[in-house]
């Protein structure tokens, strides 16, 4: 009777061991989600090719008309990225004829066009619907390629 007794308490410690080790895993699962940033890289994908790509590059890597976003991504937290994104208006005018249909904002955009060597910082991108709804999207895919857990090419949905 004794063996039988030291094989149960061998099996109810061994069980035991397995509920505590799949409840640890199942935390460090929950707080790595956690420390992953909002949003659905592939969405965030799909619009930055929308709207992005065209300056910064398929692959967010630069132009020669934009910077690389996955070396500023790696400094700048969500709240600075959407602040960046969508509020930015630093076209070299002030910030009321850079909102406003001036003819001043109309000559810039001119020479934008022609390409003159106008100097041309990012627009603000607020009032522009699909990137105002997926910003954290787009956060989600550049941190991800900045980090280095999404390579190249079109992400899994």
């Amino acid at each position: 009777m004794s063996k039988l007794w030291v094989w149960v308490l061998v099996a109810v410690f061994g069980l035991t061991g397995c509920a505590v080790e799949f409840e640890n895993t199942q935390a460090a699962r929950e707080i790595a989600e956690a420390a992953k940033p909002p949003g659905s890289v592939y969405t965030g994908w799909r619009v930055y090719q929308d709207k992005c790509a065209g300056c910064h590059g398929a692959e967010a890597s630069g132009s020669v008309n934009a910077p690389d976003l996955l070396l500023r991504v790696r400094d700048l937290g969500a709240q600075r990225f959407v602040s960046l994104v969508l509020q930015r208006y630093d076209w070299g005018l002030p910030a009321a004829q850079a909102k406003a249909q001036t003819p001043a904002r109309e000559a810039l955009i001119e020479d934008i066009l022609q390409r003159k060597d106008t100097p041309i910082a990012m627009p603000a991108w607020g009032d522009e619907p699909r990137v105002n709804a997926h910003i954290l999207d787009v956060y989600a895919y550049l941190s991800a390629r900045s980090e280095g857990t999404q390579g190249v090419g079109r992400p899994a949905p």
